[in-house]
């Protein structure tokens, strides 16, 4: 049974150790390079219309998805003909690789760090590298906004999610779900010219996010019960405010949050030079401020050690 439990341990410990360190070849980036590779000849392949363009994207994912997750199982099993420690080994590796916890709170502290050192230009900077909405002429408000709602989006989909997936499925359905994420991130845009091409892609990840977000949401408001945050304040404005975005699991975790720090979220953002009107999430019962990130990491790690918890029970119940 132990066994089980061991590849999403060792992987969690590994993530929250080292994190994602630059220059190693990481699978997501290679999925990422697929995804370009498909789209630039599957657009050439189908004809340019809306049915066509829908058709290619349906078949870019049919093809990411199945290469993305029957490779780690065919790995998997040929690591356990071996031996079922070499299994666990690579096994733990690929949820290390999976997961992104370090990652999103040291890329999320980079504009902490320059926004207490008054550079607002370093700020943009460092928000630009994990938000996909423009940044250049974001004030210092609208920086901490974008960087606390990043860190409790990505708690769903960088954490939560692909923890439920291995749980249900082990690495192999780890990458299913990065895979999905992925494509949704470089296709699921409204805007031309994916709004054919990405349609599929999008309404795919919204499906397979479902029930996450909305685990991720309640782990949180948990969460910041136990860091005696305003957990009254996190349900009303969760259960009111959770579906104040273009897609279903969006404000799931954002309405938490915004409940539980007394902030307002969300609101109009410019992405590629397209102003996108969004409502706004939360009331501001009190100014959103800079020490909001670090609170917002912690929220996360804490979200994250209650899902690996919850992982435990789940894999300990699970009959396979």
């Amino acid at each position: 049974m132990i066994y089980k439990m061991l590849p999403l341990l060792i992987g969690t410990c590994i993530d929250l150790l080292i994190g994602d360190p630059h220059g190693i070849p990481h699978p997501v980036i290679l999925i990422g390079k697929m995804i370009s590779f498909l789209e630039k000849h599957l657009r050439r392949l189908f004809p340019k219309t809306k049915s066509g363009e829908r058709a290619a994207g349906f078949m870019l994912w049919f093809i990411v998805v199945v290469l993305s997750s029957v490779i780690p199982y065919l790995i998997l099993s040929l690591c356990g003909k071996i031996h079922t420690v070499l299994r666990i080994a690579v096994e733990s590796i690929m949820c290390w690789q999976i997961l992104a916890i370090r990652d999103l709170r040291e890329e999320s502290m980079k504009v902490f760090h320059a926004l207490r050192k008054g550079s607002l230009t370093d700020a943009r900077q460092a928000v630009s590298m994990i938000v996909g909405r423009d940044t250049e002429r974001l004030s210092e408000k609208g920086i901490i906004r974008a960087a606390v709602e990043t860190i409790v989006e990505n708690t769903s989909d960088g954490i939560i999610a692909p923890m439920f997936f291995i749980v249900l499925g082990g690495a192999p359905a780890g990458f299913f779900y990065k895979a999905v994420n992925t494509m949704d991130s470089m296709l699921g845009y409204i805007d031309a010219p994916y709004t054919n091409f990405g349609w599929f892609p999008a309404k795919a990840d919204d499906i397979c996010n479902y029930i996450p977000a909305r685990l991720a949401a309640l782990l949180m408001l948990i969460a910041g019960g136990l860091q005696k945050l305003n957990i009254k304040n996190g349900w009303k404005i969760f259960l009111r405010d959770r579906y104040k975005h273009a897609s279903p699991n969006s404000a799931q975790t954002e309405a938490a949050c915004a409940g539980l720090l007394e902030v307002q979220l969300a609101g109009d953002a410019i992405y590629h030079g397209v102003l996108h009107k969004k409502q706004f999430i939360g009331d501001p019962l009190r100014e959103i401020e800079t020490d909001d990130i670090p609170r917002t990491c912690a929220l996360m790690y804490l979200t994250s050690f209650l899902m690996l918890g919850l992982s435990f029970i789940c894999l300990m119940l699970r009959p396979y």
